[in-house]
């Protein structure tokens, strides 16, 4: 569960620490107060996006942190290889500055806001007072049955076979083309691979050509000065080269070497001298012998670098991708002139990959069609627990229209559909259902959907929006019964709800040296009647509504007991 969360320098609040406790949390305040503030908090330290605009007017960063206790093992600890410390302990941290950075960390190491994402959907929900919105969306609806009904796995196995069948289907179109767009295809890329062979392209050419011409552009002065290099060691008919000098060194103290030991060391040096001498001698004798141009060569690899450079402006940036994009061609052309006998392939590949699809597509489609059953009851009995018990709630199947009657979603169509009074027949959601209704329905999924997953903590941000009296007690003590197996932190506005919690939170803003800033307080008994009567009558608080705020509580104390 969330049992401490620090938030600093976000909006209007500037330090603030929130000790919550297991079972249901409360946050009340006047609106404007800062209760969204808390809420944000808790996305930006789950990892939901956050804007550098949160960041209090003055301050250089914001801060939030959380520590998170008593958690499961979850799949992202095992995954990532981090967790709570050994007491159990989960410390999330998180900095925005204010050129849009963030920085995550985990029990003090860093972690990035994708992995902070991750885990934070694995830690707590959170459930928005414009989630009720997503009903209006049929698209959404689907995709509440299947987080019901555990389709995962399923819907794998068709995603697969369908993108087999897709991949086929793209295939096929892209080989089907018309007689007239079929032989200017064929003359096109006749065209580039005649001229791209003709060329003889050879790989790594252009690189040797460079240096070749290179050679020929210098070579009066690379002859020169390797005519020097040899006469230096070799010598000519007038003088001796360095070569021969140092053999003649060499010579002279071999023949005193008996006589010193010091000579016989420095003959040594110059024998070997005397060798390096002559092999490179050698060596600059075999480069100007090898330095023979022929007359016109120069303007011939002027010539195929102009080829080469014409070529890459169409074909490739370098003699690679120009051999690359021949073999394209040639694929190419080979794919159009027996494109004939490769659809006939393809054909009998697709009806296989159709058969498949639809296989595993109709598997998928009676796993839905039983989950749908069985969340229609969930719901009806959710419903019945708001004040809502004359609702009819259905799950309407269709098929998927297109050629294959499949997406890659499957081959449902769903709509979620219901009818709110007696003798009304069953309609789509988004026509009929009024705010309150909404908002219930949503508690409803969000409940049921919330008993098959691993989160310990539910966040709901005035999600009793259009919900009053009777409702609003329903609603209070169905939050109290999610409490009871989950920690439940609700920001409200309704005292119903409020009086049902177990930890009451009073968010308020005030001012302080020109500066707005907002604290959260965590109520006493007194103060909570105080704060109830409030919410009840506005700021005429009277002895009456004290003592309703007393009778209120005791009746939500009462009604948890029952329920234990």
């Amino acid at each position: 569960m969330l049992s401490l969360l620090h938030i600093e320098n976000i909006a209007v609040i500037e330090s603030a620490d929130i000790q919550f406790d297991s079972g249901f949390n409360a946050l009340t305040g006047e609106t404007g107060a800062g209760k969204s503030i808390v809420v944000d908090a808790i996305g930006a330290i789950t990892g939901e996006r956050t804007s550098r605009e949160l960041i209090r007017t003055g301050a250089k960063s914001a801060q939030v942190s959380a520590l998170f206790t008593g958690l499961p093992d979850l799949d992202w600890f095992r995954e990532n290889g981090m967790g709570p410390d050994e007491d159990g302990n989960l410390l999330l941290q998180r900095e925005i500055q204010p050129d849009g950075k963030n920085v995550c960390r985990l029990g003090g190491r860093p972690i990035t806001v994708a992995q902070l994402r991750q885990l934070g959907r694995q830690l707590l929900n959170i459930h928005g007072q414009h989630d009720g919105q997503q009903l209006l969306d049929e698209r959404c609806h689907l995709d509440y049955l299947d987080g019901f009904g555990g389709t995962a796995s399923l819907q794998a196995r068709f995603r697969e076979a369908y993108d087999k069948l897709s991949a086929i289907h793209k295939e096929m179109a892209a080989l089907r083309m018309d007689e007239a767009e079929k032989a200017r295809r064929i003359d096109s890329l006749e065209f580039q691979i005649n001229e791209l062979e003709r060329a003889e392209l050879k790989a790594g050419e252009e690189e040797a050509l460079t240096e070749r011409r290179s050679l020929l552009r210098n070579a009066g002065k690379l002859i020169e000065a390797v005519e020097g290099a040899h006469l230096a060691l070799s010598g000519d008919e007038e003088r001796e080269g360095a070569a021969g000098l140092i053999g003649q060194a060499e010579g002279a103290l071999h023949a005193a070497a008996r006589l010193s030991g010091q000579a016989a060391a420095l003959a040594e040096r110059l024998a070997e001298l005397s060798a390096l001498a002559d092999d490179v001698s050698e060596q600059v004798r075999e480069l100007r012998d090898s330095l023979d141009f022929e007359p016109g060569e120069l303007d011939e690899l002027e010539s195929r670098l102009d080829v080469l450079h014409r070529l890459k402006k169409k074909y490739g940036s370098t003699v690679e991708d120009m051999l690359s994009y021949l073999e394209r061609c040639k694929k190419e052309l080979d794919e159009i002139q027996f494109a004939d006998d490769t659809i006939a392939r393809l054909e009998k590949e697709q009806a296989k990959a159709l058969t498949e699809a639809k296989k595993r597509g109709e598997a998928l489609s009676q796993a839905r069609q039983k989950a749908a059953r069985a969340l229609e009851g969930r719901i009806q009995d959710e419903l019945a627990q708001l004040d809502m018990p004359k609702v009819r709630f259905r799950t309407e199947f269709s098929p998927k229209a297109g050629e294959y009657a499949m997406d890659e979603t499957g081959m449902d169509e769903v709509q979620f559909l219901m009818s709110a009074n007696v003798g009304e027949d069953l309609k789509p959601i988004q026509k009929i259902a009024s705010g309150g209704e909404l908002a219930r329905i949503m508690l409803a999924l969000k409940n049921v959907l919330a008993e098959n997953d691993q989160v310990g903590t539910l966040v709901f941000d005035e999600v009793d929006t259009g919900v009053s009296g009777r409702a609003a007690q329903k609603v209070a003590e169905k939050l109290a019964g999610v409490a009871r197996t989950k920690q439940v932190l609700c920001v409200t506005h309704l005292p119903q709800l409020a009086a049902m919690a177990d930890v009451h939170f009073s968010v308020e803003k005030g001012e302080k040296n020109g500066r707005t800033f907002t604290r959260v307080e965590r109520l006493s008994r007194e103060r909570r009647m105080e704060e109830l009567a409030r919410l009840t009558s506005g700021d005429h608080i009277t002895d009456a509504t004290r003592r309703a705020a007393g009778e209120l509580l005791d009746s939500a104390e009462q009604f948890k007991k029952k329920g234990k």
